[in-house]
Protein backbone atom coordinates (compact mmCIF):
# COMPACT_ATOMS: atom_id res chain seq x y z
CA UNK A 1 0.00 0.00 0.00
CA UNK A 2 1.24 3.46 -0.91
CA UNK A 3 0.62 5.94 1.89
CA UNK A 4 -1.51 8.85 0.65
CA UNK A 5 -2.28 11.77 2.97
CA UNK A 6 -3.78 15.18 2.41
CA UNK A 7 -3.90 18.66 3.86
CA UNK A 8 -7.21 20.33 3.17
CA UNK A 9 -7.29 23.99 4.27
CA UNK A 10 -10.31 26.22 3.79
CA UNK A 11 -9.57 29.56 2.04
CA UNK A 12 -11.72 31.54 4.46
CA UNK A 13 -8.63 33.03 6.14
CA UNK A 14 -4.85 33.07 5.99
CA UNK A 15 -2.83 29.91 6.65
CA UNK A 16 -3.21 29.30 10.41
CA UNK A 17 -0.43 27.93 12.61
CA UNK A 18 -2.68 24.99 13.54
CA UNK A 19 -3.37 24.10 9.92
CA UNK A 20 0.32 24.48 9.12
CA UNK A 21 1.29 22.14 11.99
CA UNK A 22 -1.22 19.59 10.66
CA UNK A 23 0.39 19.98 7.24
CA UNK A 24 3.80 19.34 8.83
CA UNK A 25 2.61 16.08 10.44
CA UNK A 26 1.05 14.93 7.15
CA UNK A 27 4.22 15.79 5.22
CA UNK A 28 6.48 14.02 7.73
CA UNK A 29 4.31 10.89 7.73
CA UNK A 30 4.16 10.77 3.93
CA UNK A 31 7.91 11.26 3.53
CA UNK A 32 8.69 8.72 6.26
CA UNK A 33 6.74 6.07 4.34
CA UNK A 34 7.73 7.18 0.85
CA UNK A 35 4.12 8.17 0.19
CA UNK A 36 2.23 11.07 -1.37
CA UNK A 37 1.30 14.42 0.19
CA UNK A 38 -1.79 15.87 -1.48
CA UNK A 39 -3.11 19.44 -1.30
CA UNK A 40 -6.86 20.01 -1.47
CA UNK A 41 -8.51 23.41 -1.13
CA UNK A 42 -11.89 23.06 0.58
CA UNK A 43 -13.63 26.09 -0.90
CA UNK A 44 -17.26 24.98 -0.82
CA UNK A 45 -18.07 27.90 1.51
CA UNK A 46 -18.59 30.20 -1.44
CA UNK A 47 -19.57 33.23 0.66
CA UNK A 48 -16.40 33.27 2.80
CA UNK A 49 -13.79 31.79 0.45
CA UNK A 50 -11.43 34.32 -1.13
CA UNK A 51 -8.74 33.88 -3.82
CA UNK A 52 -6.32 35.98 -1.75
CA UNK A 53 -6.64 33.46 1.10
CA UNK A 54 -5.95 30.61 -1.32
CA UNK A 55 -2.79 32.36 -2.50
CA UNK A 56 -1.75 33.00 1.11
CA UNK A 57 -2.15 29.29 1.89
CA UNK A 58 -0.15 28.18 -1.16
CA UNK A 59 2.58 30.74 -0.50
CA UNK A 60 2.79 29.78 3.18
CA UNK A 61 3.15 26.06 2.48
CA UNK A 62 5.84 26.73 -0.14
CA UNK A 63 7.70 29.05 2.25
CA UNK A 64 7.69 26.37 4.95
CA UNK A 65 9.11 23.84 2.49
CA UNK A 66 5.99 21.63 2.53
CA UNK A 67 6.02 20.76 -1.14
CA UNK A 68 3.01 18.72 -2.25
CA UNK A 69 2.97 15.83 -4.74
CA UNK A 70 -0.55 16.27 -6.17
CA UNK A 71 -2.91 19.23 -6.39
CA UNK A 72 -4.00 21.72 -5.48
CA UNK A 73 -7.47 20.31 -6.06
CA UNK A 74 -10.43 22.66 -5.54
CA UNK A 75 -13.72 21.36 -4.19
CA UNK A 76 -15.62 24.09 -6.02
CA UNK A 77 -14.57 22.39 -9.27
CA UNK A 78 -15.79 18.95 -8.17
CA UNK A 79 -19.49 19.60 -7.48
CA UNK A 80 -20.72 17.11 -10.09
CA UNK A 81 -18.80 14.33 -8.30
CA UNK A 82 -20.48 15.17 -4.99
CA UNK A 83 -23.95 15.37 -6.49
CA UNK A 84 -23.50 11.96 -8.12
CA UNK A 85 -22.61 10.52 -4.73
CA UNK A 86 -25.69 12.13 -3.15
CA UNK A 87 -27.91 10.65 -5.86
CA UNK A 88 -26.35 7.24 -5.21
CA UNK A 89 -27.28 7.40 -1.52
CA UNK A 90 -30.81 8.55 -2.39
CA UNK A 91 -31.25 5.65 -4.83
CA UNK A 92 -30.06 3.16 -2.20
CA UNK A 93 -32.45 4.54 0.41
CA UNK A 94 -29.55 5.61 2.64
CA UNK A 95 -30.47 9.30 2.33
CA UNK A 96 -33.72 11.18 1.88
CA UNK A 97 -35.26 14.58 1.19
CA UNK A 98 -36.20 16.46 4.33
CA UNK A 99 -38.70 19.32 4.05
CA UNK A 100 -38.58 20.51 7.67
CA UNK A 101 -38.62 24.32 7.75
CA UNK A 102 -36.20 26.48 9.74
CA UNK A 103 -39.12 27.55 11.95
CA UNK A 104 -39.98 23.92 12.72
CA UNK A 105 -36.35 23.15 13.51
CA UNK A 106 -36.15 26.14 15.84
CA UNK A 107 -39.32 25.03 17.64
CA UNK A 108 -37.83 21.54 18.03
CA UNK A 109 -34.65 23.00 19.55
CA UNK A 110 -36.63 25.13 22.00
CA UNK A 111 -38.67 22.12 23.13
CA UNK A 112 -35.52 20.04 23.66
CA UNK A 113 -33.88 22.92 25.52
CA UNK A 114 -36.88 23.25 27.85
CA UNK A 115 -36.61 19.53 28.64
CA UNK A 116 -32.88 19.75 29.22
CA UNK A 117 -32.17 17.52 26.23
CA UNK A 118 -29.25 17.78 23.82
CA UNK A 119 -30.25 19.32 20.49
CA UNK A 120 -30.83 16.73 17.75
CA UNK A 121 -33.01 16.27 14.70
CA UNK A 122 -35.90 13.88 15.35
CA UNK A 123 -35.78 12.30 11.86
CA UNK A 124 -39.42 13.25 11.29
CA UNK A 125 -39.18 13.14 7.48
CA UNK A 126 -37.15 9.93 7.19
CA UNK A 127 -40.10 7.84 5.93
CA UNK A 128 -42.29 10.25 3.99
CA UNK A 129 -44.80 8.76 1.57
CA UNK A 130 -44.88 10.01 -2.03
CA UNK A 131 -48.13 11.77 -1.18
CA UNK A 132 -46.55 13.61 1.78
CA UNK A 133 -43.62 14.69 -0.35
CA UNK A 134 -45.98 15.94 -3.03
CA UNK A 135 -47.90 17.94 -0.43
CA UNK A 136 -44.73 19.60 0.89
CA UNK A 137 -43.65 20.46 -2.65
CA UNK A 138 -47.08 21.97 -3.31
CA UNK A 139 -46.56 24.21 -0.28
CA UNK A 140 -43.40 25.49 -1.96
CA UNK A 141 -41.03 24.00 0.60
CA UNK A 142 -37.37 23.48 -0.26
CA UNK A 143 -35.60 20.38 0.95
CA UNK A 144 -32.21 19.32 2.27
CA UNK A 145 -30.69 15.89 1.83
CA UNK A 146 -30.20 13.97 5.07
CA UNK A 147 -28.13 10.82 5.58
CA UNK A 148 -29.67 8.15 7.80
CA UNK A 149 -27.91 7.47 11.11
CA UNK A 150 -29.21 4.61 13.23
CA UNK A 151 -29.26 5.44 16.94
CA UNK A 152 -28.31 1.93 18.04
CA UNK A 153 -25.21 1.80 15.84
CA UNK A 154 -21.81 1.84 17.58
CA UNK A 155 -18.94 3.32 15.56
CA UNK A 156 -15.47 2.14 16.63
CA UNK A 157 -12.05 2.94 15.21
CA UNK A 158 -8.43 2.76 16.30
CA UNK A 159 -6.91 6.22 16.34
CA UNK A 160 -3.15 6.26 15.71
CA UNK A 161 -2.72 8.86 18.46
CA UNK A 162 -5.55 8.15 20.90
CA UNK A 163 -6.10 4.41 20.60
CA UNK A 164 -9.60 2.91 20.63
CA UNK A 165 -12.39 5.43 19.99
CA UNK A 166 -16.10 4.67 20.21
CA UNK A 167 -19.25 6.69 19.47
CA UNK A 168 -22.90 5.74 19.48
CA UNK A 169 -25.21 6.74 16.66
CA UNK A 170 -27.56 8.28 19.20
CA UNK A 171 -24.87 10.83 20.09
CA UNK A 172 -24.53 12.19 16.54
CA UNK A 173 -27.51 14.54 16.52
CA UNK A 174 -29.94 12.60 14.35
CA UNK A 175 -29.90 12.15 10.59
CA UNK A 176 -27.17 14.33 9.10
CA UNK A 177 -27.64 17.01 6.44
CA UNK A 178 -25.26 16.26 3.56
CA UNK A 179 -26.56 18.76 0.99
CA UNK A 180 -28.28 22.13 1.31
CA UNK A 181 -31.69 23.12 0.05
CA UNK A 182 -32.10 23.81 -3.65
CA UNK A 183 -35.02 24.53 -5.93
CA UNK A 184 -33.37 22.49 -8.69
CA UNK A 185 -32.45 19.06 -7.38
CA UNK A 186 -29.43 18.51 -5.11
CA UNK A 187 -27.98 21.74 -3.72
CA UNK A 188 -24.56 22.57 -2.27
CA UNK A 189 -23.06 19.48 -0.57
CA UNK A 190 -21.75 20.02 2.96
CA UNK A 191 -18.36 19.52 4.61
CA UNK A 192 -18.65 16.09 6.21
CA UNK A 193 -19.94 14.61 2.99
CA UNK A 194 -17.60 16.18 0.43
CA UNK A 195 -14.56 15.35 2.58
CA UNK A 196 -15.44 11.68 2.41
CA UNK A 197 -16.15 11.73 -1.33
CA UNK A 198 -12.82 13.48 -1.95
CA UNK A 199 -10.88 11.09 0.29
CA UNK A 200 -12.37 8.12 -1.55
CA UNK A 201 -11.68 9.60 -4.97
CA UNK A 202 -8.11 10.57 -4.03
CA UNK A 203 -7.49 7.17 -2.38
CA UNK A 204 -6.46 8.72 0.93
CA UNK A 205 -5.08 6.02 3.24
CA UNK A 206 -4.52 8.10 6.41
CA UNK A 207 -6.51 11.10 7.62
CA UNK A 208 -4.23 13.17 9.86
CA UNK A 209 -5.86 16.21 11.46
CA UNK A 210 -6.46 18.09 14.69
CA UNK A 211 -8.43 16.61 17.57
CA UNK A 212 -11.20 19.17 17.00
CA UNK A 213 -12.29 16.92 14.11
CA UNK A 214 -12.86 13.84 16.27
CA UNK A 215 -16.60 14.50 16.47
CA UNK A 216 -16.78 14.40 12.65
CA UNK A 217 -14.99 11.06 12.36
CA UNK A 218 -17.86 8.84 13.45
CA UNK A 219 -20.21 10.47 10.92
CA UNK A 220 -17.61 10.20 8.19
CA UNK A 221 -16.97 6.51 8.88
CA UNK A 222 -20.68 5.86 8.32
CA UNK A 223 -20.46 7.70 5.00
CA UNK A 224 -17.41 5.70 3.89
CA UNK A 225 -19.38 2.53 4.58
CA UNK A 226 -22.50 3.78 2.81
CA UNK A 227 -20.46 4.66 -0.29
CA UNK A 228 -18.84 1.21 -0.29
CA UNK A 229 -15.31 2.49 0.32
CA UNK A 230 -12.40 1.32 2.44
CA UNK A 231 -12.16 3.36 5.62
CA UNK A 232 -8.81 5.17 6.02
CA UNK A 233 -6.86 5.18 9.26
CA UNK A 234 -7.25 8.24 11.47
CA UNK A 235 -4.76 10.18 13.57
CA UNK A 236 -6.00 13.14 15.60
CA UNK A 237 -3.14 15.32 16.79
CA UNK A 238 -3.32 17.54 19.89
CA UNK A 239 -4.46 21.13 19.62
CA UNK A 240 -2.03 24.02 19.95
CA UNK A 241 -2.69 25.83 23.22
CA UNK A 242 -1.63 29.20 24.59
CA UNK A 243 0.40 29.38 27.80
CA UNK A 244 -2.84 29.44 29.84
CA UNK A 245 -3.87 26.10 28.36
CA UNK A 246 -6.62 27.41 26.08
CA UNK A 247 -6.83 26.79 22.33
CA UNK A 248 -4.59 29.25 20.50
CA UNK A 249 -6.76 31.88 18.83
CA UNK A 250 -6.63 35.34 17.31
CA UNK A 251 -7.03 36.74 20.83
CA UNK A 252 -3.48 35.53 21.46
CA UNK A 253 -2.19 37.80 18.70
CA UNK A 254 -0.20 36.21 15.93
CA UNK A 255 -1.72 33.02 14.50
CA UNK A 256 -1.13 33.05 10.73
CA UNK A 257 2.07 31.91 9.03
CA UNK A 258 2.36 35.18 7.10
CA UNK A 259 2.31 37.06 10.42
CA UNK A 260 5.11 34.89 11.81
CA UNK A 261 7.11 35.60 8.66
CA UNK A 262 6.50 39.34 9.04
CA UNK A 263 7.75 39.19 12.63
CA UNK A 264 11.07 37.88 11.38
CA UNK A 265 10.92 34.14 11.90
CA UNK A 266 12.81 32.01 9.42
CA UNK A 267 10.94 29.26 7.60
CA UNK A 268 13.43 26.69 8.92
CA UNK A 269 13.10 27.86 12.52
CA UNK A 270 9.31 27.98 12.44
CA UNK A 271 8.82 24.61 10.77
CA UNK A 272 11.38 23.05 13.15
CA UNK A 273 9.38 24.41 16.08
CA UNK A 274 6.09 23.12 14.65
CA UNK A 275 7.47 19.57 14.46
CA UNK A 276 7.95 19.77 18.24
CA UNK A 277 4.39 20.96 18.89
CA UNK A 278 3.00 17.63 19.98
CA UNK A 279 5.78 15.31 18.74
CA UNK A 280 9.13 14.41 20.28
CA UNK A 281 12.04 12.73 18.49
CA UNK A 282 13.49 9.45 19.83
CA UNK A 283 16.54 11.39 21.02
CA UNK A 284 14.87 13.79 23.42
CA UNK A 285 17.99 15.96 23.56
CA UNK A 286 17.82 16.74 19.85
CA UNK A 287 15.85 19.87 19.10
CA UNK A 288 17.32 21.24 15.88
CA UNK A 289 16.68 19.30 12.69
CA UNK A 290 15.50 19.77 9.12
CA UNK A 291 12.16 18.51 7.85
CA UNK A 292 13.97 15.72 6.03
CA UNK A 293 15.76 14.61 9.20
CA UNK A 294 12.52 14.72 11.22
CA UNK A 295 10.74 12.64 8.57
CA UNK A 296 13.19 9.79 9.09
CA UNK A 297 12.23 9.63 12.78
CA UNK A 298 8.53 10.55 12.66
CA UNK A 299 5.86 8.21 13.99
CA UNK A 300 2.54 8.69 15.74
CA UNK A 301 3.76 6.61 18.67
CA UNK A 302 5.64 9.75 19.77
CA UNK A 303 2.77 12.19 19.22
CA UNK A 304 1.26 13.34 22.51
CA UNK A 305 -2.42 13.19 23.36
CA UNK A 306 -2.24 16.30 25.53
CA UNK A 307 -2.44 19.76 23.99
CA UNK A 308 0.82 21.38 22.90
CA UNK A 309 1.51 24.73 24.58
CA UNK A 310 2.93 27.39 22.32
CA UNK A 311 6.19 28.64 23.84
CA UNK A 312 7.43 31.91 22.33
CA UNK A 313 10.76 31.70 24.15
CA UNK A 314 11.46 28.27 22.67
CA UNK A 315 10.52 29.47 19.18
CA UNK A 316 12.78 32.51 19.55
CA UNK A 317 15.69 30.33 20.65
CA UNK A 318 15.27 27.92 17.75
CA UNK A 319 14.94 30.79 15.32
CA UNK A 320 18.11 32.42 16.60
CA UNK A 321 20.03 29.18 16.05
CA UNK A 322 19.07 29.14 12.39
CA UNK A 323 19.90 32.83 11.95
CA UNK A 324 23.32 32.42 13.55
CA UNK A 325 24.16 29.47 11.30
CA UNK A 326 23.00 31.17 8.10
CA UNK A 327 25.85 32.26 5.77
CA UNK A 328 26.30 36.04 5.54
CA UNK A 329 25.30 36.26 1.87
CA UNK A 330 22.05 34.35 2.43
CA UNK A 331 21.29 36.24 5.65
CA UNK A 332 21.78 39.51 3.77
CA UNK A 333 19.15 38.40 1.25
CA UNK A 334 16.77 37.64 4.11
CA UNK A 335 17.32 41.01 5.83
CA UNK A 336 17.08 43.30 2.81
CA UNK A 337 13.23 43.11 2.64
CA UNK A 338 12.97 44.18 6.30
CA UNK A 339 15.30 47.14 5.70
CA UNK A 340 13.36 48.13 2.61
CA UNK A 341 10.06 47.96 4.48
CA UNK A 342 11.58 50.17 7.20
CA UNK A 343 12.36 52.77 4.53
CA UNK A 344 16.16 52.54 4.75
CA UNK A 345 17.89 53.92 1.65
CA UNK A 346 20.57 51.82 -0.03
CA UNK A 347 21.48 50.32 -3.36
CA UNK A 348 21.24 46.54 -3.11
CA UNK A 349 23.80 46.07 -5.87
CA UNK A 350 26.38 48.79 -5.36
CA UNK A 351 26.20 48.63 -1.56
CA UNK A 352 26.21 44.84 -1.35
CA UNK A 353 29.75 44.46 0.10
CA UNK A 354 28.98 47.06 2.77
CA UNK A 355 25.63 45.42 3.57
CA UNK A 356 27.30 42.05 4.05
CA UNK A 357 29.80 43.61 6.44
CA UNK A 358 26.88 45.05 8.38
CA UNK A 359 25.18 41.64 8.48
CA UNK A 360 28.39 40.01 9.72
CA UNK A 361 28.42 42.58 12.53
CA UNK A 362 24.81 42.31 13.77
CA UNK A 363 23.96 38.74 12.72
CA UNK A 364 25.23 37.00 15.88
CA UNK A 365 22.95 39.14 18.06
CA UNK A 366 19.72 38.63 16.10
CA UNK A 367 16.87 36.55 17.51
CA UNK A 368 14.39 37.42 14.77
CA UNK A 369 15.18 38.80 11.33
CA UNK A 370 13.15 41.91 12.09
CA UNK A 371 15.52 42.74 14.97
CA UNK A 372 17.94 43.87 12.27
CA UNK A 373 15.86 47.00 11.70
CA UNK A 374 16.42 48.37 15.19
CA UNK A 375 19.99 47.10 15.49
CA UNK A 376 21.12 48.58 12.19
CA UNK A 377 19.11 51.80 12.13
CA UNK A 378 22.10 53.87 13.22
CA UNK A 379 23.91 52.85 10.01
CA UNK A 380 21.14 54.17 7.75
CA UNK A 381 20.52 57.60 9.28
CA UNK A 382 22.59 60.76 9.06
CA UNK A 383 22.23 61.61 12.74
CA UNK A 384 21.62 59.75 15.98
CA UNK A 385 19.73 60.65 19.13
CA UNK A 386 21.71 60.48 22.37
CA UNK A 387 20.38 58.30 25.17
CA UNK A 388 20.42 59.62 28.73
CA UNK A 389 23.52 57.54 29.52
CA UNK A 390 25.20 58.80 26.35
CA UNK A 391 24.59 62.43 27.30
CA UNK A 392 26.18 61.83 30.71
CA UNK A 393 29.19 60.26 29.03
CA UNK A 394 29.70 63.31 26.80
CA UNK A 395 29.69 65.49 29.91
CA UNK A 396 32.68 63.58 31.33
CA UNK A 397 35.85 65.63 31.64
CA UNK A 398 38.08 65.08 28.62
CA UNK A 399 35.36 63.55 26.44
CA UNK A 400 35.16 66.44 23.96
CA UNK A 401 38.95 66.61 23.71
CA UNK A 402 39.38 62.93 22.82
CA UNK A 403 36.69 63.23 20.15
CA UNK A 404 38.50 66.22 18.67
CA UNK A 405 41.72 64.22 18.72
CA UNK A 406 40.09 61.37 16.82
CA UNK A 407 38.56 63.73 14.26
CA UNK A 408 41.92 65.45 13.69
CA UNK A 409 43.62 62.08 13.16
CA UNK A 410 40.98 61.13 10.58
CA UNK A 411 41.78 64.16 8.42
CA UNK A 412 44.89 62.41 7.09
CA UNK A 413 43.12 59.10 6.52
CA UNK A 414 41.18 58.85 3.24
CA UNK A 415 40.45 55.21 4.17
CA UNK A 416 40.28 53.58 7.56
CA UNK A 417 41.60 50.01 7.86
CA UNK A 418 41.05 48.27 11.21
CA UNK A 419 44.72 48.54 12.15
CA UNK A 420 44.64 52.30 11.57
CA UNK A 421 41.51 52.71 13.69
CA UNK A 422 43.20 50.87 16.55
CA UNK A 423 46.33 53.02 16.15
CA UNK A 424 44.32 56.27 16.27
CA UNK A 425 42.83 55.23 19.60
CA UNK A 426 46.26 54.41 20.99
CA UNK A 427 47.62 57.78 19.83
CA UNK A 428 44.78 59.74 21.44
CA UNK A 429 45.13 57.81 24.71
CA UNK A 430 48.85 58.59 24.79
CA UNK A 431 48.67 62.19 23.55
CA UNK A 432 45.98 63.22 26.03
CA UNK A 433 47.11 60.99 28.87
CA UNK A 434 43.66 59.51 29.45
CA UNK A 435 42.38 56.01 30.01
CA UNK A 436 41.43 53.97 26.97
CA UNK A 437 37.94 53.43 28.42
CA UNK A 438 37.16 57.15 28.18
CA UNK A 439 38.22 57.22 24.52
CA UNK A 440 36.21 54.11 23.61
CA UNK A 441 33.05 55.17 25.45
CA UNK A 442 33.14 58.70 24.06
CA UNK A 443 33.73 57.43 20.53
CA UNK A 444 30.87 54.94 20.81
CA UNK A 445 28.48 57.61 22.02
CA UNK A 446 29.45 60.03 19.25
CA UNK A 447 29.04 57.38 16.56
CA UNK A 448 25.99 55.46 17.81
CA UNK A 449 24.20 57.70 20.33
CA UNK A 450 24.39 55.04 23.04
CA UNK A 451 26.86 53.45 25.46
CA UNK A 452 25.87 49.93 24.35
CA UNK A 453 25.83 48.35 20.93
CA UNK A 454 27.67 46.17 18.43
CA UNK A 455 31.45 45.92 18.22
CA UNK A 456 32.78 49.50 18.28
CA UNK A 457 35.69 49.18 15.87
CA UNK A 458 33.62 47.33 13.25
CA UNK A 459 30.82 49.87 13.63
CA UNK A 460 33.32 52.69 13.14
CA UNK A 461 34.74 51.07 10.00
CA UNK A 462 31.27 50.70 8.51
CA UNK A 463 30.30 54.29 9.28
CA UNK A 464 33.63 55.49 7.89
CA UNK A 465 32.96 53.80 4.55
CA UNK A 466 29.83 55.92 4.07
CA UNK A 467 31.31 59.10 5.55
CA UNK A 468 29.15 59.20 8.66
CA UNK A 469 31.90 58.94 11.26
CA UNK A 470 33.39 62.39 10.58
CA UNK A 471 30.05 64.14 10.41
CA UNK A 472 28.84 62.58 13.66
CA UNK A 473 32.08 63.40 15.46
CA UNK A 474 31.90 67.02 14.25
CA UNK A 475 28.25 67.35 15.24
CA UNK A 476 28.87 65.87 18.69
CA UNK A 477 31.85 68.18 19.34
CA UNK A 478 29.87 71.24 18.18
CA UNK A 479 26.86 70.30 20.32
CA UNK A 480 29.04 69.97 23.39
CA UNK A 481 30.94 73.23 22.95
Amino acid sequence: MTVRVRIAPSPTGNLHIGTARTAVFNWLFARHHGGKFILRIEDTDLERSRPEYTENILEGLRWLGLNWDEGPFFQSQRLDLYKQAVEKLLEQGLAYRCYTTSEELEALRETQKAKGEAPRYDNRHRNLTPEQEAAFKAEGRNFVIRFKIEDEREIVWHDLVRGKMSWRGSDLGGDMVIARASEAGVGQPLYNFVVVVDDIDMQITHVIRGEDHIANTAKQILLYEALGAKIPEFAHSPLILNMEGRKLSKRDGVTSISEFKKLGFTSEGLVNYMTLLGWSPPDSTQEIFTLEAAAKEFSFERVNKAGAKFDWAKLDWLNSQYIHSTPVDKLTDLLIPYWEEAGFKFDGGRDRPWLEQLVALIGPSLTRLKDAVEQSQLFFTDTVEFSEEATKQLQQEGSAAVLQGILTALENQPQLPEATAQEIIKQVVKAQNVKKGLVMRSLRVALTGDVHGPDLIQSWLLLNQIGLDRSRLSRTITAGS
